[in-house]
């Protein structure tokens, strides 16, 4: 029986120096979109993925005080498909999980697309023009009374995105966060619809990452049209992005990945060995940041778990990570895990992406951090 971690991580001293999975270089040369997109594969990764707004300010660090703007890695898809996406960058848009008014998703506003999600106060979802003012409903995820806030001053989706992003954590977003008892109790008054953290664009990353996060300029609702396929960030105006042509010569800030994913099937012992011989470590998970950039490699594995460098000591009775470093997590017994000997922790490659236990002997891919 296979028993899933319901914590998605175990609070754990870092095993990297500078504790991140990967690392931005500012390069100050001046180059094309594809140009400085080549460089970065060559040299590095490639061109900037950037996750959420601790990942904006290690760009403006790095920028070392140039007042100027950068190549980041987002380009927009030329007659692309739109893809929802969830304002909060750690959530995964589900197509399983909607809910949907009948007949919505309609895309049919008098004033073009309609990329943005509203909800009516029966929390039934609809789409609806970006530049509309709405009130709208923030999550704040340091306040575990009140989670949830109905805004009452009328603003467009990207101003309530930014609003609530200064103030509290993000936009709502997920079906979970929709379904609270707190969110429908907040939803009598509204007499309109409402904007939430729900959002579609044709806007991809260079190295085929998906993550949702996006920081446009806030002088618009959405990139400006026909302004260009390539995005910047602009570090003068707190590093927010604008769209331009790809033609532009721009310095651009590269990544290097810190970690890598194995698709060789071994056991976890000799997944240990493999790590240790050719790169660092089986890696370590310290905190939700590190778990969706791991999420995001595991969904290339050709085995339905994929090792992580968890392990259970029967003899002292604790969960540990193989860098030395005990965990600060207590007996599994309240999380559903048994505390067998010969396991070790693996994450689901679909799904949740959750931790499970699994036998030390089965052969799966696994996932190295690289020095």
């Amino acid at each position: 029986m296979q028993w899933s971690l319901i914590l998605l991580f175990l609070m754990a001293q870092c095993c990297f120096i500078d504790c991140q999975l990967y690392q931005f270089h500012y390069i100050n040369q001046n180059k094309t979109w594809t140009e400085a997109q080549q460089y970065c594969r060559e040299k590095h990764t490639d061109l900037a993925t950037v996750t959420n707004m601790k990942d904006m300010k290690r760009l403006i660090n790095i920028s070392a005080g140039y007042k100027t703007a950068a190549w980041i890695g987002l380009y927009d898809q030329t007659n692309g498909t739109r893809t929802w996406f969830w304002s909060l960058p750690e959530l995964e848009f589900n197509e399983s999980e909607t809910n949907w008014n009948p007949g919505e998703p309609s895309d049919k506003g008098i004033h073009g697309s309609e990329n943005c999600g509203a909800v009516y106060q029966d929390l039934k979802w609809v789409d609806d023009g970006c530049q509309k003012t709405k009130y709208f409903l923030c999550y704040d995820e340091t306040n575990k009374t009140h989670k949830y806030h109905l805004i009452e001053d009328m603003k467009t989706w990207l101003k309530a995105q930014s609003y609530c992003r200064e103030k509290h954590t993000d936009l709502i977003s997920g079906t979970k966060q929709l379904q609270d008892e707190e969110v429908k109790k907040l939803m009598i008054s509204p007499s309109d619809y409402t904007h939430i953290g729900l959002f579609r664009d044709t806007w991809r990353w260079s190295d085929g990452n998906s993550f949702s996060f996006r920081h446009w300029n806030n002088d618009f609702n959405y990139p400006q049209s026909n302004s260009g396929q390539c995005a910047m960030t602009v570090f003068n105006d707190g590093g927010r992005w604008k769209n331009v042509s790809c033609a532009e010569r721009k310095p651009f800030i590269c990544y290097d990945d810190k970690v890598i994913l194995i698709k060789e099937n071994k056991t976890w012992k000799d997944a240990l060995t493999y790590c240790r011989d050719h790169h660092d470590d089986l890696v370590t998970i310290t905190n939700m940041d590190d778990q969706r950039w791991i999420q995001e490699k595991v969904k290339n594995a050709s085995t339905p778990f994929v090792w992580l460098g968890l392990r259970f000591n029967c003899f002292k009775n604790i969960w540990f990570w193989v860098c030395k470093e005990k965990i600060s997590y207590q007996n599994s017994t309240s999380a559903g895990w048994m505390n067998n000997c010969n396991t070790s922790g693996a994450m689901q490659a679909g799904g949740e992406h959750r931790w499970f236990q699994r036998n030390d002997t089965e052969e799966l891919n696994f996932i190295c951090s690289k020095v």
